[in-house]
Parts: structure tokens; C-alpha cells; sequence
């Protein structure tokens, strides 16, 4: 008989803690390991650099191009072109290419979602796309 009411408390308990721990779990909505950004009305952000580089030298055409994949509808993506460093291949001339940018339009309430943009390149040896993911607050 005491067997029999201990499982049913536990039973009981482990119910209660998935019941609870999913609600506060789809309250935060956040991809783990993704950037998370936070923008205002009217604000822009600098992500990072867009360049495509092979032994320190671009092999782009154009200036690289951005698209929304999925996201809120306040927020728009563009490449500000330039010159950058590309950092990773331990280059130490500038080469063609762009920063992402982020704007929040007029934000009425605020929203926590994430957000895919795809990167288009257009290179010599042809057409190459690259997504990102991030984590997006929009605060009005």
C-alpha cells in the first residue's frame, strides 16, 4: 500500500513539472547558441561583415545582396557597401563587399521572434546563398 501511494506522488510531481516546465519553457521562445538583438522604432543595427573571399582576394561581382526569409514586418535588411577586413583568413587589405543592417520601422507592441535572412553572392564562379538566424526583440 505504501508503495502504491509513493509512485502515485510521483507519478503526480513528474506530471506537474513537465506541465509547468513546457509553459515556462514556450514563454521564452529563443533559439539557443543564435545572436539576440534588441532594436527600437526608427533604430538601425550593424551586424557583421559580408565579403567572400579565397586566399585574401574577392571573387565577388557585385555587392552582395539581402532578403527576409522569415521575420517580423517592422524589421527590413540591407547591405551598406564597402570596403571591409576579412578577419577570419588573416587578411590585411580591405576587400569589396558590405555590412548587414537592420532597421526597425515604427513599432507599435513589443515582440520577441526570430529572424532568417538569406545572403546572395554574386561571384565568379557563380551564385551562392547563406542564411543566418537571429534572435529578434522589438521593443516600441
Amino acid at each position: 500500500m505504501r508503495v502504491g501511494r509513493n509512485a502515485y506522488f510521483v507519478i503526480l510531481f513528474v506530471g506537474l513539472a513537465c506541465t509547468f516546465g513546457s509553459a515556462a519553457r514556450a514563454q521564452v521562445r529563443s533559439t539557443p547558441g543564435v545572436n539576440t538583438y534588441s532594436l527600437k522604432s526608427g533604430e538601425s543595427v550593424d551586424l557583421f561583415d559580408i565579403f567572400y573571399v579565397i586566399a585574401c582576394r574577392s571573387l565577388l561581382k557585385s555587392t552582395p545582396e539581402v532578403e527576409i526569409v522569415e521575420g517580423p514586418p517592422q524589421v527590413s535588411a540591407s547591405v551598406k557597401e564597402g570596403m571591409v577586413l576579412p578577419r577570419g583568413g588573416n587578411c590585411s587589405q580591405k576587400v569589396p563587399g558590405g555590412t548587414l543592417v537592420l532597421t526597425a520601422k515604427e513599432i507599435e507592441d513589443p515582440s520577441f521572434s526570430r529572424l532568417t535572412v538569406r545572403i546572395l553572392y554574386k561571384t565568379r564562379d557563380g551564385d551562392r546563398r547563406l542564411s543566418h538566424v537571429f534572435n529578434l526583440q522589438l521593443v516600441p
